[in-house]
This record gives C-alpha cells, structure tokens and sequence, in this order.
C-alpha cells in the first residue's frame, strides 16, 4: 500500500505556473527585448464584465487595470527570472510595455478614428507596423522618438485634439493579451511571429492620418476612456 501511494505523490501533476499573459510577456522581454511589467488589474472577480473598476486605490482611475501600480514603471525589465515570477504570483495581471528607449513608442486614438487612420494610411501606401486595439481605443507601435522631435511635429499641425495620446520615453502601454476595463486588449495588426525583425514606421510617417481622423472622429476627438 506504501508503495502504491508513493507512486500517486510521485506523478501527482505540478500546480500550473503558465498563462497566456505570462507566455506573451516572456516573448515580448526574452524575444523582443521590450521592457514590462504586470500592471495592476481589475477588481472583482467576473473575467470580461465590462465596466469594471481598477484594483489601484482610485475610484475614478482613467485606465482601470490598464497602467503600472506596484511595482512601478521603473521595475520594466527583460529579466526572464522577474517576468516569471511576477506572473507566476499574478498570472491574471496585465502585460505593459515600458514605451521607449530601445522599446516601440505609440500613438494612440479612440477606436473608430484608428480604423479611420488605418484606412487611409493603406490608401497612401504607408507602411504600419503592430496595432494594439481595445473596445475604445487602438494604439500604433512607431519607432522610438525624442520628446524634442515630437514636439516640432506637433507644433506644425493647427490643431492636436486631445483624444491623441502619446506613450514615449517614460509611458507604457498595455499589451494583448491583457484585460482592461473597457475590455479585451488584442492585436488588429500583430508582429511578425517567431523572431523574425520587427519594423516600425517613423512617428512622422503617420501623425498627420492620426490627427486628421481624431480631429474627424464623432465625438470630436474628445473621447478619454482607455
């Protein structure tokens, strides 16, 4: 009888220490390069209910589950030992990206002035590169850029609305396949698969599409929510 239950404790099956958001935060740090972090998540227990409210201490939080908490953007790293014990503990937790340096900056826009821009980015032959979307919100990856440049380009156009949001050196972004409060996060235009080299359009390539659609959006370009 010893020996039997020996046996079962033996190949009794090891908790599982995967997920989806820890398979994809150890491609983006081991593959890609890029800098994460788990962000803070939802409260509640009901996966996809949409409405939820962010776990930070703030009640009125503009990007519930969506941003960095504890710990903060500072802790971004490609270290694959942090990235799995981070999301071994936290598996549920989202993916952010530490935007800049040498990871992808983003633009990003309220949903239906980003189908809009991507629509007429394709009409011009430009070239895009990953595209991030939300239910309200789609963000397109661009190459790194100084604070210095985005502000010429900027102060060339009449009119930024302010619904076009900038994730540059010290932002972050969620990555798919994260949950935020708005809903699923997810790629309407994914990277190449595998290690193959990424590319990303230069954030002049595509400002003007951006500003041009938000300014042209519904809503007049004034839509927040993440």
């Amino acid at each position: 009888m010893r020996e039997i239950l020996g046996r079962r404790r033996r190949h009794r099956p090891r908790r599982k220490e995967s997920s989806a958001q820890l398979d994809a935060a150890l491609i983006f740090a081991t593959g890609r390069k890029w800098p994460v972090l788990p962000g803070v998540g939802l409260a509640g227990a009901v996966r996809g209910e949409r409405g939820r409210g962010c776990a930070c201490p703030d009640p009125e939080c503009a990007v519930p589950g969506a941003h960095p908490f504890d710990p903060g953007i500072l802790a971004a790293t490609t270290d694959a030992r942090m990235v799995r014990w981070w999301w071994t503990n936290r598996p549920a937790a989202p993916v952010v990206l530490a935007t800049g340096g040498r990871a992808p900056c983003a633009l990003s826009l309220p949903a239906v002035a980003g189908a809009r821009a991507l629509t007429a980015l394709d009409g011009m032959g430009v070239r895009i590169g990953p595209v991030v979307a939300t239910p309200t919100r789609w963000s397109l990856l661009v190459a790194p850029y100084t604070l210095e440049r985005l502000g010429e380009l900027l102060h060339a156009q009449d009119r930024v609305p302010s619904s076009l949001r900038f994730h540059g050196e010290g932002g972050y972004l969620v990555l798919p396949p994260s949950e935020a409060g708005t809903g699923q996060v997810r790629w309407e235009r994914p990277p190449p698969a595998g290690d193959a080299e990424l590319w990303l359009p230069d954030v002049e390539s595509v400002l003007d599409a951006l500003v041009e659609a938000s300014n042209g959006a519904p809503d007049g370009g004034s839509r927040l929510a993440y």
